[in-house]
């Protein structure tokens, strides 16, 4: 077995597209191996206003990748007056993990956000494939995911909408996959910026929903 079929990303990390921007979102659960080892990991990080990005896989490698983008993104604002586009972004991401490939970042990303052109997601793999999608979700959670998605995804869905789907993928994953869970991590990237769904939003959601 190769050294990157071993990398274990257990998360569950999800990304939507809808009518008025992205919806991103995780669960907060850190393993190592059967070890729970954080319960409040942080996986969704802020890029810009107009970005986002989740993680999965080793936590010091997604830390550092969050913090190199975050960086690149304001150096290209600063230099030319507006903010970086959703596939430009992804291509910096993208050329930064092919530029590593012979000693890669062990990471799972989804980089999400909106620009000129509406609302977009990529899922990036860990040598620089960038793919973009309608939703994604990465993980050891993603296939209960992508079980809630392909039920009750559709295009043109509000944010508020696409807030509740994620919620209600999420706890599919937690239920069902033991790396993951411990809480869950929202939010939205519109034209009025990046927004994060606060605890209490998201358990009244939880109650609206049914979903214990």
């Amino acid at each position: 077995m190769t050294d990157i079929e071993k990398v274990k990303t257990g998360t569950t990390t999800i990304g939507l597209v809808c009518k008025e921007g992205v919806v991103l979102a995780t669960e907060m659960r850190a393993t190592m191996g059967t070890l729970i080892a954080h319960k409040t990991t942080q996986k969704l990080f802020k890029i810009d206003d107009n970005l986002g990005l989740t993680v999965a896989g080793v936590v010091g490698d997604a830390q550092t990748l969050a913090r190199y983008i975050t960086a690149e993104v304001e150096l290209y604002k600063l230099k030319r007056g507006q903010p970086m586009s959703v596939k430009s972004a992804a291509t910096l991401t993208s050329n930064v993990l092919g530029g590593n490939r012979f000693y890669p970042y062990y990471v799972g990303l989804i980089l999400g956000g909106i620009d000129r052109e509406g609302g977009h997601v990529y899922a990036l793999d860990m040598v620089g494939g960038a793919i973009p999608d309608d939703y994604v979700t990465t993980g050891s959670g993603s296939p209960y995911v992508y079980g809630v998605l392909e039920d009750h995804y559709e295009k043109g869905l509000l944010v508020n909408d696409g807030i509740d789907l994620a919620i209600r993928g999420l706890h599919a994953a937690m239920r069902r996959d033991s790396a993951s869970g411990d809480g869950y991590s929202l939010a939205s990237i519109t034209k009025d910026g990046f927004v994060t769904c606060d605890e209490k939003d998201i358990q009244k959601r939880l109650a609206k929903m049914k979903l214990s």
